[in-house]
């Protein structure tokens, strides 16, 4: 193994620009949150469409999950590499050149007449969005001074937890109001708007490497990421014992393998993984990961509720989820001030504690008749609960690396963000459709084969085949709302054993609390020798610097 120690490059002027003043950091902190709406309503964007892209491009529905799925899997497995190039060679000039090519990229997906091209413009879409996203926090942790940072970073986690969700109510009412093609047309704009602001706001701040590109962890590191987000996503459709399944846990977990194996061994790593012995990091890690899952798992639960129970729109549904998301955005915007009086852990122990409280009011309170209002508490409670806990989780994951990987911290954290997403779906979606399954078996003695069988699909297939049960068919309807109301609170259980489990370990290894808004890494250690990450003599979390961060791989 290597035994050379990083020299330590000369003073870069480009490096470290915290602004001064506070007119230009609101300006900063618009053009990166525009930009960052951009990326996360593209997500959950063409979620609404389905139908139309079937129809338009007259393909199959798999077809069309890949359309979707295409753009999330190249964001997800770009963002490590991509985040740490933005540290390398400006994160200013990263940000416009991804800006760029979203929209273009978006421009090609609007007007694509091949469903091919449709495929190309979503994987660009995602090149672009893997520039942006991590990029955008890296701005708001090397501009803003410390007194400020954190509650510029509730600002940013406010607009990534809540834009999802509003970015579904947009497109819900352009495809129902006019054509899905428009869906591209919003991320084109704010694009635009956010590549006015960050030209003329944006410092162009770098780092200069002390060692090449780990071209090797960029590679394994995408690799597990996207065969875990594949195989998270398509095991519980397809079946976990399926080839394609199959092989993406085994490419996943493999990858994984090898990309830390690979990061223990190397002098300049990509991302130094003994890191995540250090409380902040893992703490930050598990919490967002948790309770990201737990989002994005009741957010896809909630959807088909709402409309094969309530009978409602598409539309109305989503209109449904929106005071979730509202009450979580702000949330987050308070969590920073409530962790200045008492504390990062317990701010975030109290958020994981409503998240638990609200999955228990979900499973306690909804029923078939109980309607919205018997939904709505829930929800709100799970929303602040976010809030408060995201926060400071993304805070302790940015200020647990050196001040030269802010790219490489803040495509963590995004990266967290997608996986916790696709294992909150594939956990709750999958124990919603086990609980539906064997709560509906009991129900269906005396109907018709086909009804019935219809029925085990599902409530959306029963309310079709009700027809053919004949003087029984609001039976089985009935039967099947009350089989997903009992799947659902076996669900809502299970996720609340989970934030009990999480909410034990925030208490006993959350994040240390740091005082005088320390919330990222000491700017004035970046570039004065440490000692190595694993001596006794290590500093505290907020002063790992860009030396320790290389040297703590020279001393294996």
């Amino acid at each position: 193994m290597s035994t050379d120690r990083a020299v330590q490059p000369p003073p870069d002027p480009t490096a470290h620009q915290t602004i001064s003043d506070a007119g230009r950091r609101r300006a900063i902190l618009v053009a990166v949150c525009i930009a960052l709406m951009a990326v996360i309503a593209s997500v959950t964007g063409l979620n609404v469409a389905q139908p139309d892209l079937a129809v338009a491009f007259g393909v199959s529905q798999h077809t069309v999950l890949w359309v979707i799925n295409a753009y999330t899997l190249t964001l997800a497995a770009l963002l490590l590499p991509l985040g740490a190039v933005g540290d390398r060679w400006g994160r200013k000039r990263v940000l416009l050149a991804g800006l760029a090519l979203f929209g273009v990229a978006n421009v090609a997906a609007a007007v694509a007449p091949t469903v091919e091209v449709m495929l190309a413009a979503r994987v660009l879409s995602g090149v672009g969005a893997a520039m942006i996203m991590p990029i955008t926090l890296a701005v708001i942790t090397t501009t803003f001074p410390p007194q400020e940072r954190s509650r510029a970073i509730g600002i940013w986690t406010a607009v990534s937890g809540g834009g999802g969700l509003l970015g579904m109510f947009l497109s819900a009412v352009l495809v129902d109001l006019a054509t899905w093609r428009l869906l591209f047309v919003l991320p084109v704009v704010l694009v635009v708007v956010s590549g006015v602001m960050t030209v003329r706001s944006v410092p162009d701040s770098r780092e200069i490497p002390t060692h090449g590109f780990d071209v090797v962890g960029a590679v394994t590191s995408g690799l597990a990421v996207v065969g875990l987000t594949f195989a998270l996503h398509e095991g519980p459709a397809r079946g976990w014992s399926d080839p394609l399944s199959l092989a993406g846990l085994v490419v996943g977990v493999g990858a994984a393998v090898a990309f830390v194996l690979w990061e223990l061994r190397r002098p300049g790593p990509l991302l130094d993984v003994r890191l995540f012995g250090r409380r902040n990091l893992s703490s930050g890690s598990i919490v967002l990961l948790a309770v990201f899952g737990v989002q994005a798992g009741v957010s896809v639960v909630l959807y088909p509720f709402f409309q094969t129970v309530f009978g409602w729109s598409g539309l109305l549904a989503t209109v449904a989820l929106l005071p979730m998301a509202g009450l979580m955005m702000a949330s987050s915007g308070l969590a920073p001030r409530l962790a200045e009086r008492v504390g990062d852990r317990a701010t975030m122990a109290t958020g994981v504690a409503l998240v638990g409280a609200g999955l228990v009011l979900l499973a306690v309170l909804v029923s078939v008749d109980g309607g919205y209002l018997a939904v709505l508490p829930g929800m709100a409670v799970i929303g602040i609960g976010m809030g408060l806990s995201m926060t400071p989780a993304t805070t302790a994951i940015t200020a647990s690396l050196p001040r030269d990987r802010q790219g490489v911290a803040s495509a963590l954290n995004d990266v967290t963000r997608e996986v916790g997403a696709a294992v909150g779906v594939a956990l709750l979606g999958a124990l919603l459709t086990a609980g539906y399954r064997d709560a509906v078996d009991a129900r269906l003695t005396g109907f018709p084969d086909a009804a019935a069988d219809a029925a085990r699909q599902g409530v959306a297939t029963a309310v079709q085949a009700a027809g053919g049960a004949g003087d029984r068919a609001s039976e089985l309807v009935r039967a099947a709302q009350e089989s997903l109301v009992i799947g659902w609170q076996q669900t809502m259980w299970v996720g609340t054993g989970l934030m009990v489990a999480l909410l034990a370990l925030v208490v006993v290894r959350g994040p240390q609390d740091r005082g005088g808004g320390a919330s990222s890494p000491n700017p004035s250690a970046v570039g004065k020798p440490q000692p190595s990450v694993g001596t006794r003599s290590a500093p505290s979390n907020q002063e790992i610097t860009s030396a320790q961060f290389s040297g703590g791989a020279d001393s294996m």
